[in-house]
């Protein structure tokens, strides 16, 4: 006897149905596990009840088409009035104030009814993720109990940054020159912001006994100016920590080449390959520099303390948006009046205190069509040059020769890395 073959609406309903008591199982597999070791009876709700609640979503969902949405409103408040009222029992008995159990149970309600309208696949793997969520419960309360303050205030700054104010700004030109996007002036504050947070937590999470290497590898992601003023004073008032400073300071120029290199790949992706290449041979040969000039140092992991450093925080962002916002416009005007040679005077003189600021907004008016690749790329090496002229003074003024010695020797070999590195991709 041959099978009947079953209509499209009755394999559809039959796989909303399914989909539905998978929900439940999936949640309820987590929550059962989770109380496994309480007696009979004493749970509120195990495999059996959450494979029932996505089970009853599934079911008053799938009778909306002919009833309309009031059968998935009624569950819900029953169940509602269910889970209210064993919560308050809980209370009363355990003395368990966690409604996690309570919003799970609801959960797998709506999403049972949502694979009930036709939607099985986004129900289960919503349910999927939800069964996660609840299982990591332990390594989310130690993550809680990990982060500081400090870091979660800023953390929530970066995301007001990012998604409520960037998405409001025009990207368009205003101001002299039209010379000030406010779209793309924010993401580079939010862009250089990040890289801060990022360094800033990195540098915590390495431990009390971290050492000044690792301080300069991550304190670079944040400030490699402020690492080295940072690493220059501790050698000064511990001579024999000399070799590990210049060590550091040199992976903190490191760091500072391969953020460049990440504002490249993030502004202007279409110069990566001629840009990128060149920082990031620099950036190698610091980081070998200063690995070699560790080693040199015989104190062991001597420790260091990184808190110096700076880190992401609200003014800091707002005043590094202002400092790029006037050089965006005395950039233009000098490119203006004067040509690229006015580019290359102003590259000089904000790479003294900074290189982002003046990279981002090269990197911006090439974007727009307003500077050539090669002049792009001068400008942004003339600034780098400069900081790494400013950060040899201050290792060798407050350091001592026994530190701005090695760190001069490292630069001058990384420039000439780069150079090399340049010169050879201009030949292919």
């Amino acid at each position: 006897m041959l099978p009947i073959p079953m209509s499209a609406p009755l394999t559809s309903s039959i796989a909303a149905l399914a989909g539905a008591l998978a929900v439940g199982v999936l949640i309820g597999l987590e929550r059962g596990w989770r109380e496994r070791e309480g007696a009979a009876g004493s749970r509120v709700a195990g495999l059996r009840t959450f494979a029932l609640f996505g089970f009853l979503g599934g079911v008053l969902g799938a009778l909306r088409e002919s009833l309309g949405p009031w059968p998935v409103a009624a569950g819900l408040a029953g169940l509602s009035l269910l889970t209210t009222v064993s919560y308050r029992e809980g209370v009363r008995i355990h003395g368990n104030l966690s409604a996690t159990t309570a919003v799970a149970a609801l959960m797998t309600y709506a999403l049972g009814a949502l694979a009930g309208v036709g939607q099985p696949a986004i129900a289960v793997g919503a349910a999927v993720m939800v069964a996660m969520l609840l299982d990591l419960r332990p390594t989310l309360h130690r993550w809680l109990r990990l982060v500081q303050h400090r870091e979660l205030s800023a953390a929530l700054q970066l995301l007001v940054l990012s998604l409520v104010v960037l998405p409001l700004l025009p990207d368009a030109g205003y101001g002299p020159y039209g010379a000030l996007n406010p779209y793309r002036l924010w993401w580079a504050v939010v862009l250089i912001a990040g890289l801060s947070l990022c360094g800033d937590i990195a540098i915590r999470f390495t431990g009390p006994q971290r050492g000044i290497f690792w301080t300069g590898v991550l304190g670079g992601l944040a400030s490699s100016t402020a690492a080295t003023l940072t690493l220059s004073r501790r050698a000064r008032s511990g001579p024999a920590l000399a070799h590990a400073a210049a060590a550091g300071i040199l992976a903190a120029c490191a760091m500072m080449f391969f953020r460049m290199t990440v504002v490249v790949l993030s502004l202007q992706p279409a110069l990566a390959w001629s840009l990128g290449p060149p920082m990031v041979g620099a950036a190698v040969a610091l980081l070998g520099m200063g690995l070699w000039q560790w080693k040199r140092q015989t104190s062991g992991d001597v420790a260091a303390d990184a808190d110096a450093v700076a880190g992401f925080d609200l003014s800091t962002a707002l005043g590094f948006g202002a400092f790029l916002g006037v050089m965006m416009v005395v950039t233009r005007a000098s490119r203006q009046w004067l040509g690229d040679p006015g580019i290359y005077a102003v590259a000089t003189l904000s790479g003294l205190a900074d290189v982002d600021a003046i990279t981002i907004t090269v990197l911006q008016m090439q974007a727009a069509g307003n500077l050539a690749v090669i002049a792009t790329g001068a400008a942004i090496g003339i600034a780098a040059v400069s900081n790494m002229v400013t950060k040899a003074s201050i290792a060798a003024l407050i350091g001592g020769a026994s530190v701005g010695r090695p760190v001069v020797v490292g630069y001058v070999l990384s420039i000439v890395v780069g150079v090399g590195v340049a010169a050879a991709m201009a030949l292919l």
